[in-house]
């Protein structure tokens, strides 16, 4: 019998000698070891993610999608003629997957989210050269994920002979693995794309959704073909008819709890004809944004609309701001301001899985954040015009508008947007000078930037009388929560170790470096004080998103915190604090309307009695009243949560819906009709798709070709 070409004849039971295991290699070996190498570092990285369920039917997609890549890398290695060079590019393509994951894993425990690589390589040089020290750290903390991802490297290392043995495989075998890479393909295909996933695996396709649903390595590969060949348009939803006709006032509704007034109010809305502009455009995408905006209820003026026209605000996006760590002893600045004015018990600020610049977006703009490819929505947005945006609407009322950020001016592209936007913005690097002007200290003082700034402006009020709308981008609050991470955080460590004596390094660590951002509101409210001008003047603070790298390891510390239970896929982890104050409000004002980020911008326009479209916005003026609790309609408060894998969760007057769970709850004493889960649902969805087109057509632009003017 001709024995097999990897043993050597005479050699004891037919054990191979070292140069059979060079030439002829194992050949089950040399079949598994790429589609299981593929498929270990995807099922790894599901298992360390604890925001992302492990057993659910993406396994099955991913599992087919990892059989298929490692079969069609084995493949190519084994047609190479030159088996030293695909011995040399299989450890390569190892070590690069392995490379690849465990960045995946970084920004994950970074940024709560996965990003495309693109916008990793844009962001790289940023974050690498301002976030030196925090990378350190979360590479410590994923240190055991770091090791298992290698595992495959170092067997590659010792075995690579045998895996890409001197000797292809025959025809024959290369044929049936390639019948079999198809047939994988096309099944994790078809399933992907038929199924119920199949919005995040064309149109709604981020990394953040997809590494979830069919892997890391589909990921790139759809990252790459989107990239090249463009991403399929989402399909341009109607507007339920449900949702035509819009709303009517209903005192029930009124945010405040007073007895509504029979006053008759108009319409937060400017004269444009959509009709006309979608009888007109040529484009079909663009037709399709016209009609839905004009399908659109404007928000209705109400008795808080113009309570501070003419006055001045300051508008604060602090960095992981979150409302657990108020309290009336610790931080009697912080929550005087969340106490007193307008007090919001049912506000949120959802992940938009951008980090930072989604905060930043929705808080700056009212629009919802989507991915446009690699770039957010800021990004997307730096070179269209957006006269919506506050800075560009005070301006023409001929206030002042500065801008500051106490981080790398140019960080997030932040000289670009934010000037795009009508500021006059400054950060370091970039005309913002800190008095601890020393480049080591991680992160720079909040109170340093504002003593640096506040008296320029407000000075300039109560000498010339110049009104002003200042706006900040904080960063005392940033991650690490280590007392060696965290300069702001050391700085105040003795003071919230005597507060909270048993709570984890983590915890107090968190609150020390958010005592920083209190001492600069209390420096801040007291500089408005001694002008004289407290009473001029709204406060108006926000997070861009709650602390997520608290809960990044094994330990959820932002559930110790709150002294809760949760994950990042219920809407409760959300759950924040908006800060609306000013000396001029007496009383303070409770409003229970379910609100967000997106909802501060249009608020601040009624408040202050701007002109402007409330249809123009993906948010609502919280204080506007034409709705009905229990009736869907385009003007009733509607808290998005951003779609991660599950769909879109959503919060109305009505009740809370639950994407990861599937379950609407309804609130006490509440019935709506059947059809309205879905309906709200359908809502959603347009509202993501068209604040998209937005930005996609600037279409801000082609309102003001078309004569219309804010």
């Amino acid at each position: 019998m001709r024995q097999p070409r990897y043993l050597q004849p005479g050699s004891p039971a037919g054990r191979p000698t070292s140069r059979s295991w060079r030439e002829g290699g194992k050949p089950l070996l040399s079949l598994l070891f790429f589609p299981v190498t593929v498929l270990y570092h995807e099922l790894l990285l599901r298992l360390f993610d604890r925001g992302t369920p492990f057993f659910t039917p993406a396994l099955i997609r991913i599992f087919l999608f990892s059989v298929a890549a490692g079969l069609a890398l084995f493949l190519v290695l084994d047609l190479l003629p030159w088996r030293r060079a695909a011995r040399v590019a299989g450890g390569v393509l190892v070590a690069l997957g392995g490379a690849i994951l465990c960045v995946e894993r970084g920004c994950r425990s970074m940024f709560g989210v996965y990003y495309g690589l693109t916008f990793m390589g844009g962001m790289a040089g940023d974050v690498v050269g301002n976030f030196a020290s925090t990378i350190w750290d979360v590479l410590l903390g994923i240190l055991p994920f770091l090791l298992l991802a290698f595992l495959p490297l170092v067997a590659y290392c010792l075995l690579g002979r045998a895996i890409v043995p001197q000797e292809g495989q025959t025809a024959l075998v290369r044929g049936l693995l390639a019948g079999g890479m198809v047939a994988c393909q096309l099944a994790a295909f078809l399933i992907s794309s038929l199924g119920g996933a199949g919005s995040y695996y064309t149109y709604d396709f981020t990394a953040n959704t997809a590494i979830p649903q069919f892997g890391l390595v589909s990921a790139l590969r759809l990252e790459l073909e989107y990239a090249l060949f463009g991403q399929p348009e989402a399909p341009l939803p109607e507007l339920h008819p449900d949702l035509l006709p819009g709303g009517s006032a209903s005192p029930e509704a009124d945010p405040s709890g007073a007895a509504s007034q029979p006053t008759v109010y108009g319409d937060n809305a400017l004269d444009i004809d959509f009709a006309a502009l979608a009888a007109s455009a040529s484009d079909s995408n663009l037709k399709a944004l016209h009609q839905y905006l004009g399908g659109l209820t404007p928000s209705q003026q109400n008795q808080y609309t113009g309570m501070f026209q003419g006055k001045n605000l300051i508008l604060i996006t602090a960095e992981a701001f979150s409302p657990y760590l108020i309290s009336q002893e610790l931080t009697p600045t912080l929550y005087r301001l969340s106490h007193e004015g307008f007090v919001f018990q049912n506000y949120y600020q959802p992940n938009w899985t951008q980090s930072t610049s989604g905060g930043e977006f929705a808080v700056m703009t009212g629009l919802i954040p989507n991915w446009f490819g690699s770039q957010t929505a800021f990004g997307a947005s730096k070179d269209k015009d957006m006269p919506i945006s506050l800075a560009r609407q005070f301006a023409k009322l001929g206030y002042n508008v500065p801008a500051w950020h106490n981080h790398t001016y140019n960080y997030y592209g932040r000289d670009q947007t934010h000037t795009n936007l009508g500021y006059d913005y400054h950060g370091i690097g970039n005309g913002l000078v800190l008095a601890t002007d020393d480049p080591t200290v991680w992160p720079k003082s909040d109170l340093e930037m504002i003593q640096a700034t506040a008296d320029s402006y407000i000075q300039d009020y109560v000498e010339n009388g110049t009104p002003f709308h200042a706006y900040y981008m904080t960063v005392s609050g940033h991650c690490n929560y280590y007392w060696s991470a965290n300069a702001m955080a050391r700085k105040h460590q003795a003071e919230a170790q005597a507060a909270y004596p048993d709570a984890s390094e983590q915890v107090q660590a968190y609150i020390a470096c958010n005592l920083e951002l209190e001492a600069a509101m209390a420096d801040l409210v007291g500089r408005l004080e001694r002008a004289g001008i407290a009473d001029d003047t709204l406060i108006v603070l926000t997070s861009d998103h709650y602390p997520y790298q608290m809960a990044a390891g094994e330990v959820d510390y932002y559930n110790e915190l709150r002294g809760m239970s949760d994950t990042e896929r219920d809407t409760s982890r959300y759950r924040n604090t908006l800060i609306m104050w000013s000396a001029a409000i007496e009383e303070p004002v409770e409003v229970d309307t379910p609100c967000s980020s997106i909802d501060i911008v249009p608020t601040l326009c009624n408040l202050f009695g701007l002109d402007y479209d409330s249809r123009l916005y993906s948010g609502r003026d919280v204080f506007a009243t034409n709705y009905e609790v229990d009736q869907v309609s385009t003007c009733m408060p509607l808290v998005v949560f951003a779609n991660t894998g599950f769909g879109n969760s959503w919060i109305t007057a009505a009740g809370t819906y639950e994407a990861s769970t599937g379950t609407f709850t309804p609130n006490p004493g509440v019935t709506v009709d059947e059809g309205y889960v879905r309906a709200v649902t359908q809502l959603v969805q347009a509202k993501y798709t068209y604040a998209k087109q937005i930005i996609q057509q600037d279409y801000y632009r082609v309102l003001a070709d078309h004569g219309v003017t804010w």
